[in-house]
């Protein structure tokens, strides 16, 4: 076919990013509406099926996933001079991370804390409600961190400048601002109740 090409794994790596961008959007979200005590079954849309709780760790999961398939992929980018730019260890501790060692690094600051922030849901009866609600509001730093690499970071890996409104950038800024806007309305919700 004429006009068509295949994607790189360089592409591929970005798109996976992105997908988990919206992935923890969505997480964070969905957690917001259940702090406040939205029930689907006694609110909109009245359905019994809709297990926000559930959904709400299942799409940790899979983001978490997501974000690991990200990095990983970048082990099969070639070099200039042959082989792989980046080495298991480049995706695992990247202070020397061949290119973007910055972004890069925040990417894998993310990666962590949101590694802390899933676990956290498999020890929530053992830590106690107050103690895991403690540990789960680590999945504000590791969003402000993870929509901080999606922006700063250059997805062709040429480390240009950024260009705040190429689409990519602008999905993830766009992203950062509903949980931003979601996050103030909670705050102001709760405060309203006290």
């Amino acid at each position: 076919m004429d006009g068509f090409e295949m994607p790189t794994a360089i592409d591929i790596s970005a798109v996976g990013g992105l997908i988990a961008v919206g992935l923890f959007t969505a997480q964070i979200l969905m957690g917001l509406l259940l702090s406040v005590g939205y029930n689907p079954i006694r609110q909109w849309p009245r359905q019994r099926w809709i297990k926000l709780f559930t959904f709400h760790n299942w799409l940790g999961y899979i983001g978490l996933a997501t974000a690991a398939t990200h990095a990983l992929i970048l082990l099969i980018v070639p070099a200039k001079g042959g082989g792989a730019l980046f080495r298991l260890f480049d995706i695992l501790v990247p202070v020397w991370s061949p290119v973007q060692p910055i972004p890069n690094r925040l990417g894998a600051l993310a990666f962590s804390l949101n590694a802390v922030v899933v676990r956290t849901l498999c020890f929530r009866p053992p830590l106690g409600r107050h103690r895991w609600k403690q540990l789960h509001y680590t999945a504000y730093a590791a969003a402000a961190v993870f929509y901080l690499h999606g922006i700063w970071a250059d997805p062709l890996l040429k480390n240009r400048p950024v260009d705040f409104i190429d689409a990519e950038k602008a999905y993830v800024e766009g992203c950062a601002l509903l949980v931003i806007a979601a996050t103030v309305i909670r705050v102001r919700h709760q405060r309203g109740r006290g």
